[in-house]
């Protein structure tokens, strides 16, 4: 697929896989809207890449059908990248054996409410406006790519809402597809492994941390960079051929529980 004289809508565009993915998209000849809650640092990545910033809540329906309609007023809607996300380390039972130290069930929701149900309700809209589009020659009129994560598969202890909220796109991806595939729509999902992104700030050494981590990753032993999954959600937009497929972007690491 084509991308030049496009948009493109990249959620959680603003940093790490998603500010990848724009830039990567753009580079491809699409006009990006860097979709985010964070205004700074998505209006100066849209400025570096020749996009647009949008402020969006992906838990907001009525933000999701802005951002979409006036995208497709700037060109014709036909890439979306799934990359809003959030996660939490919380135990399903406490050690005390009270009610009151287990999952609190609002933090279980909304970890489904953003990572889930708000990458499907952008995909919904999203193939909506897509499904308007003229045609290409091989009658195509949009490409979509989610981010799962590798904990779809290889969920730790403490990540029972992170994994749910994964597993939940790994499941719909394929639906998806047959659901969209006479519009000429292609749905494909992108897991994840560890991935060097500005997540890792947050701890004390964020270097020694990440180098930690690396040295359990099968091959190269470290940290994935950004652009490396990027270049994945390039191909999966841009190949005619890649459908209802989820690929793990990992070097080979399977989680082990904690």
């Amino acid at each position: 697929m084509e991308l030049t004289t496009t948009t493109a809508i990249v959620t959680g565009g603003a940093s790490g896989i998603g500010a990848a993915s724009a830039r990567a998209l753009a580079a491809e000849g699409a006009t990006v809207v860097v979709a985010d809650l964070n205004a700074e640092l998505g209006e100066a990545l849209a400025a570096e890449i020749g996009g647009v910033f949008m402020g969006l809540d992906v838990t907001d329906t009525d933000q999701i059908t802005t951002v979409v309609e006036e995208t497709a007023k700037i060109a014709p809607l036909r890439a979306l990248v799934n990359s809003a996300g959030i996660a939490n380390a919380i135990r399903t039972i406490g050690r005390d054996g009270l009610l009151d130290s287990a999952f609190p069930l609002d933090k279980f929701a909304k970890v489904v409410q953003v990572n889930l149900i708000g990458t499907f309700d952008m995909i919904r809209q999203a193939a909506t406006v897509m499904s308007r589009n003229e045609p290409d020659e091989n009658g195509g009129r949009g490409a979509i790519v989610n981010m799962a994560s590798v904990a779809a598969f290889d969920g730790q202890i403490g990540q029972a809402a992170y994994s749910a909220s994964k597993g939940g796109i790994v499941g719909l991806t394929l639906p998806l597809a047959r659901d969209l595939s006479g519009a000429g729509i292609r749905v494909n999902t992108i897991a994840p492994g560890l991935i060097d992104t500005p997540i890792y700030n947050h701890f004390p050494d964020p270097e020694a941390f990440k180098a930690q981590l690396g040295a359990g990753v099968l091959f190269p032993k470290r940290l994935g960079r950004p652009d490396e999954l990027a270049s994945m959600v390039v191909e999966l937009i841009t190949n005619d051929y890649m459908n209802a497929e989820t690929i793990r972007v990992d070097a080979g690491i399977r989680l082990p529980p904690k």
